[in-house]
């Protein structure tokens, strides 16, 4: 009989989607106060993504929305969530699969997370890391280009640090 390990990391980014479907339900009641506000990057190429054909060839692969003042009947459920924005005056409705998400970040309190399972990143595939903002100005949230532990954003200039679970792991 052969033994499965147990995938701490598929595990701990479903309960981190989980953290995001609930903020966002939050969110939606109208139960967030300023300064909460949203950035979600997510993959624009995944399975059940649904957004208009011109988005999605301006924006094949990933694209990062804003949910701050001006987005319409944000509805949340188990697996995703559905938005109206607004792209050059034109209202239109995005369905987003929490499955799909890259990144979730709330500047407004310089929290952020980063998902990375199934996703070619430059973190190590199957952990997901914590991605603390480095102002409250609203600064987006960008692709991890390098994770080494002895560089951080500072250096880069946008003055936020990559946390991977591997730097904590025993090696």
């Amino acid at each position: 009989m052969r033994r499965q390990r147990i995938d701490y990391g598929q595990l701990v980014e479903a309960a981190l989607r989980t953290v995001v479907r609930d903020v966002l339900r939050q969110f939606a009641a109208g139960d967030v106060p300023p300064p909460h506000h949203f950035y979600v990057t997510f993959r624009t190429d995944h399975p059940g993504v649904e957004i208009p054909d011109y988005l999605r060839a301006r924006y094949p692969s990933e694209m990062t929305i804003v949910l701050q003042h001006q987005f319409w009947d944000l509805e949340v459920g188990d697996d995703g969530f559905g938005v109206t924005l607004s792209f050059n005056d034109q209202p239109e409705r995005l369905i987003v699969p929490f499955e799909a998400l890259r990144v979730f970040a709330d500047p407004g309190v310089e929290f952020g997370l980063q998902f990375t399972l199934g996703h070619e990143t430059a973190t190590d595939p199957g952990e997901p890391s914590a991605l603390p903002l480095g102002a409250k100005t609203g600064a987006k949230p960008r692709p991890v280009q390098d994770t080494d532990s002895s560089k951080n954003a500072s250096e880069n200039g946008d003055g936020a640090e990559i946390v991977t679970l591997d730097r904590f792991r025993k090696k």
